[in-house]
């Protein structure tokens, strides 16, 4: 068995050609594009590319995105006095703070960040509010990885109803959230975790299996049920050579590119699970772009509703 390539990256230009109507609707009717403030605190090279790509993805959009840089000896107190401004300014209508904060900011940042981001302009879906109403199946703006995994499962007509579904993961920015949409969609949903015991028994049981552990090739053929259907949300740079030999036979393209690269990125999947599963994200070229898809997205249903050009829930 070869498994079906789950292409993000098509899905997500698909999702952005499809807002470009609203987007066009909404500056006609307030006079400006929606608006996205992005804060980036330190110097965190995979956070300066992940913005890059977010400016100008909202960019090529139609949408006005800015971005407002704090010094990696930034304080807590710095960060929250740019939200606040941004929370106060009627042209901007999404806040994104890109994650990691510096860690000189403390343990609890990030979540007093996310608390502070006002609820209408929390496009990150992170806001206590916003996921008080995802439990309710009523959110308008939801955290974007598990959105857009959801997106590319409609869109590639996977079905969920009555499916049995594993999260392995726990975390409030993918796996929660990923485990209550596809709750809402009628599947039967277990959350794997670090505490977990034979997380590979559960596993192998899933028809959707979800990875968002953050760790390379972790999930290996004996995790999975032939012909399931694998998420691959794990990002992971490798420079082991031996593990790459491990994973891909000489001459393979991924070894080859590591070869001139001497570094690789790969997901949390094994690549041997291919040959298992019935259809898998690649990395990259999977979550990744749908991402960033329904950052975009939520942008424009905040400048929507901002604007009343939303009805009500």
């Amino acid at each position: 068995m070869s498994a079906r390539s789950l292409d993000g990256t098509a899905t997500a230009t698909r999702i952005r050609a499809e807002l470009a109507d609203r987007i066009a609707r909404f500056t006609a009717a307030a006079g400006r594009p929606p608006a996205l403030g992005i804060v980036l605190a330190g110097d965190d090279p995979a956070s300066q590319i992940y913005v890059s790509n977010k400016l100008r993805t909202a960019g090529e959009a139609g949408c006005r995105a800015e971005l407002f840089r704090l010094p990696a000896d930034a304080s807590l107190d710095d960060t929250l006095a740019v939200v606040a401004r941004l929370n106060a300014d009627e042209a901007f209508d999404g806040i994104l703070v890109q994650s990691p904060l510096p860690k000189g900011m403390g343990r609890d940042a990030e979540q007093r960040v996310f608390d502070a981001v006002s609820p209408a302009k929390d496009v990150d879906g992170f806001h206590a509010q916003n996921v008080g109403l995802l439990v309710q199946k009523r959110a308008r703006l939801v955290a974007c990885t598990p959105s857009g995994v959801m997106q590319l499962l409609a869109r590639e007509g996977i079905a969920l109803a009555g499916k049995r579904a594993v999260v392995i993961g726990r975390s409030d920015i993918v796996g929660k959230p990923m485990a209550l949409l596809l709750l809402h969609q009628d599947a039967t949903v277990t959350i794997c975790h670090s505490r977990t015991p034979d997380v590979a028994a559960l596993a192998s049981e899933a028809d959707i299996l979800v990875a968002a552990v953050g760790r390379p090739a972790y999930v290996t053929p004996a995790y999975v049920k032939p012909g399931a259907t694998v998420i691959d949300v794990g990002i992971n740079r490798v420079d082991d050579a031996a593990l790459v030999a491990n994973w891909y036979p000489e001459g393979h393209p991924r070894r080859l590119q590591f070869e001139k690269k001497r570094t690789l990125v790969i997901g949390d999947v094994y690549p041997a699970v291919w040959a298992v599963a019935g259809a898998v994200t690649p990395v990259p070229g999977g979550v990744g772009p749908l991402t960033i898809a329904m950052l975009l997205a939520n942008t424009v249903t905040a400048a929507e509703a901002r604007a009343g050009l939303l009805s009500a829930d």
